[in-house]
This record gives structure tokens, C-alpha cells and sequence, in this order.
């Protein structure tokens, strides 16, 4: 709970009042590693936020499994277009590890935000984040070869290598786990040089 409160602090100032009004709307939730937090075809009715582990976001092609994104500590997660628009949700999250969410439902979010309108400010930041992100994935996949895609995600975030399967980290740039592991022995080598 002070992970999400520090997070939310960073932004607004919140009373001891806003506060007990905060934990009173979430609930803990954790997950073992590989095991489904949310699938498609449901409606989305809740957020996220990640204070221990990692989730895959990732989307069911053709009976394959492909990887858009990965969620870790601090991070909010939301099946955006459902939860706004109340339709079907195209995207599967799934923890790699053991993982404890913090989960926010539709109705307690509105109960809070008429309670704590300044919270609002926290979901636009959240909705910004996660637009930007989106926007640098789709600008690297349009700009980028996949060897650069592979050198920025080093450099941005690392320890995903070690966190998460190499067949996701794979699917996420955009590769076969075997380009993958060519790219890696690729940029060892440009180093060792």
C-alpha cells in the first residue's frame, strides 16, 4: 500500500482522510507466476497497479501468443478501451513471476473520485503514460530494426532479461526466440570488439 500511496504522492498531496479513503477501495490481489489475470472477450471493470512482479500484456493471433508489453513494480495496468467503453477486451495479462496487485473496481473508482476529485489528476497521468508508451512501441517498430529494438530495451529496461522468458522478450521485439538469440551474440560481440 505506501508503493501506491508514495506513487499517488508524487503527483497531489493526500490527507490522512484521503487516505483511509484510498485503502478502503482497494483490494490485494496476488497471482502465482504464469498464472491469467484478465483474458479477452471480458469486459473490463478494473485497474491495476503493480507492487510486486511482472505482468505480460499480450494478444491471442491466430492461436499465437504475441507479447506487446510488460507491467512491473509501480506501474498501473488497464484494459483501456474496454474499461472506457464497456465492450470486449482484445488483450490477455498474464504474471511471469509471482506477482501482488493492488485492484481498483469501476464503481469503488467512482465513488472515490467524487470523494478525492483531485484523483482525477492520477487517472489522466496514468491514461498519459500509458499513451506515450504505446506511442514510443509503435515508433520504434516503424523506425527501428530489431537489433535496435533490442539494444533500447537493454538500455530502458534491463532486468526484464532477467525477469522474464527469453520466448516473451522475443515475441515483444518482434523476432523468433533464434533472431533473438543471433541479436544477442550479434551486439556481445560488437562490444567485445
Amino acid at each position: 500500500m505506501d508503493k501506491l500511496i508514495e506513487n499517488i504522492k508524487a503527483y497531489i498531496p493526500l490527507n490522512d482522510n484521503e487516505i483511509q479513503l484510498l485503502k478502503e477501495a482497494v483490494v490485494k490481489k496476488n497471482y502465482q507466476k504464469n498464472k491469467i489475470i484478465f483474458t479477452e472477450g471480458k469486459i473490463s471493470d478494473e485497474i491495476y497497479f503493480v507492487t510486486k512482479g511482472c505482468v505480460r500484456l499480450f494478444y491471442n493471433v491466430d492461436g499465437n501468443d504475441k507479447t506487446a508489453f510488460f507491467y512491473t513494480e509501480g506501474q498501473f495496468i488497464c484494459a483501456g478501451e474496454s474499461y472506457t467503453f464497456n465492450i470486449p477486451a482484445i488483450e490477455n495479462y498474464q504474471a511471469i513471476e509471482q506477482t501482488e496487485l493492488f485492484v481498483f473496481g469501476k464503481s469503488k473508482i467512482e465513488r472515490l473520485l467524487k470523494e478525492i476529485p483531485k484523483l482525477e489528476v492520477i487517472a489522466r497521468i496514468a491514461t498519459e503514460n500509458e499513451l506515450i508508451t504505446c506511442q514510443k512501441v509503435i515508433a520504434s517498430f516503424v523506425t527501428k530494426s530489431a537489433e535496435q529494438r533490442y539494444i533500447d530495451l537493454l538500455h530502458t529496461n534491463g532486468e526484464l532479461f532477467h525477469r522474464v522468458p527469453q520466448q516473451y522478450i522475443a515475441s515483444f521485439l518482434g523476432v523468433s526466440p533464434e533472431t533473438l538469440s543471433r541479436i544477442k551474440t550479434r551486439v556481445f560481440n560488437k562490444k567485445s570488439s
